[in-house]
């Protein structure tokens, strides 16, 4: 990942983002509840070329290359046609784990000026034919279960421009999504992106969102997949002033999966260190932790710096 700059972002100079209390407007889906139908059929190669994907000079002042997977090198699965791993869609990319068929981090990009609105009716999630159907999770999965198929791009996010009704179709490949208790509900998390665009730069309107589950080696198994205990964002924007900021957040569940059994209770959303999000996937951000006080205060106090997220009004910035 290419540098952006020698700036470093202090945590004292990190402000709250906006109002503490109260719903935003557009917080999260109305049919995120929906189970929808999915069927087993597979989008043809052939149907998914030309998608252009995650652009990293979308935000003009403040360009973010995708993040380096080099320590899962051996483990990317390969994609037709492409040499780098990266599934392009419409307005967001994927790369996957070959070993636990779950992507290694997904990256869109939200323009929230020009966000559209389309009606959430049956889901269809499909495979895709660029990868092999051995490198993706499909419906088994998921049948008779707590488990829901948990979009990692949320369906709302690429919904933007004149492309958007292709970008509502491209968010349900198996390939963006990880499997989540049919508990996960938790306000915050599913947010977080309208919070942040409701509270940035008003001319601009825009976000390049990070995110993607924890794979970790001691995940518990459930037919034949692990199952992430923990999942990550890291957000990156320009405030009001014009000044760039970056920010990571991880939502856990971990303690509340056991073998077969799975026993949830209350989850909860941490504001993180970019570093530390670093650290537990294995993925490398570049200078973006520059951008984030909660990376140089971990440095500065040698030790896990995270604060709990209960209200809008902890999010700083």
């Amino acid at each position: 990942m290419a540098a952006i700059s020698d700036h470093r972002v202090s945590f004292e100079q990190m402000m709250p983002l906006g109002p503490s209390r109260g719903d935003v407007r557009g917080a999260s889906d109305p049919d995120d509840e929906l189970e929808g139908t999915p069927t087993r059929g597979v989008t043809p190669a052939q149907a998914l070329a030309g998608r252009t994907g995650y652009r990293s000079d979308f935000i003009e002042e403040f360009p973010i290359a995708l993040p380096s997977a080099s320590k899962w090198a051996r483990d990317i699965a390969p994609v037709a046609d492409r040499s780098d791993g990266i599934l392009p869609y419409t307005h967001f990319s994927l790369m996957i784990s070959k070993s636990r068929r779950l992507a290694l981090f997904a990256a869109v990009n939200v323009d929230g000026k020009r966000a559209m609105k389309i009606k959430r009716t049956h889901d269809r999630w499909l495979y895709d034919g660029r990868l092999e159907r051995s490198h993706q999770v499909g419906n088994e999965l998921y049948v008779s279960t707590p488990l829901d198929r948990g979009h990692l791009v949320r369906r709302e996010d690429p919904v933007w421009g004149p492309d958007a009704e292709t970008a509502n179709a491209d968010t349900f490949h198996f390939t963006n999504c990880a499997p989540q208790h049919e508990d996960l509900n938790e306000r915050i998390w599913l947010g977080l992106e309208n919070y942040i665009l409701a509270n940035v730069r008003a001319d601009k309107m825009r976000v390049s969102v990070f995110t993607g589950p924890v794979l970790a080696k001691n995940d518990p198994s459930f037919r034949g997949v692990k199952i992430p205990r923990r999942f990550w964002k890291v957000v990156a924007f320009l405030l009001p002033d014009g000044r760039r900021s970056a920010t990571g957040y991880m939502i856990s569940q971990a303690g509340m999966i056991t073998d077969l059994e799975y026993v949830f209770g209350a989850y909860k959303t941490f504001q993180i260190p970019i570093t530390m999000i670093e650290k537990v996937t294995g993925l490398n951000f570049g200078e973006l932790s520059a951008y984030d006080g909660f990376s140089s205060k971990q440095e500065s106090v040698a030790r896990p710096f995270a604060v709990e997220v209960r209200d809008w009004g902890d999010i700083r910035v």
